[in-house]
């Protein structure tokens, strides 16, 4: 069974960083995506970033340029930097897997497998 576990999150000023990780276990596929989705109060689920057993990575325009994602196989670990924060990525944050990644889109319902989210704050 296949379980994601997020952390890194915190509170932080505007301009600045935070790393994200998301330790994973009892994942055997060797083909998969995996996402990272934030989700603010009153806001539907936002797909900021994904990537794929091959190394191919998606972003949305609006983190573009701020936020990498990088994976760790010898640690089973995701990871999500976050550079240039701005108040509006205050959201709670989550990692997603999809095994054999039958579409590679920043789509939540594509993914069954979640995490249970880690909070990131940005101040002004």
């Amino acid at each position: 069974q296949v379980q994601l576990l997020e952390s890194g999150g915190g509170s932080v000023q505007s301009g600045g960083s935070l790393r994200l990780s998301c330790a994973t276990s009892g994942y055997t596929y060797s083909r998969y995506c995996m996402g990272w989705f934030r989700q603010a109060p009153g806001k539907a689920r936002e797909g900021v970033a994904l990537i794929h057993s091959d190394g191919s990575t998606m972003f949305p325009n609006s983190v573009k340029g701020r936020f990498s994602v990088s994976q760790d196989n010898a640690k089973n670990t995701l990871y999500l930097q976050m550079n240039s924060l701005k108040p509006e990525d205050t959201a709670m944050y989550y990692c997603a897997a999809q095994p054999g990644c039958d579409v590679f889109r920043l789509s939540a319902p594509d993914f069954p497998v979640w995490g249970q989210g880690t909070q990131v704050t940005v101040s002004s």
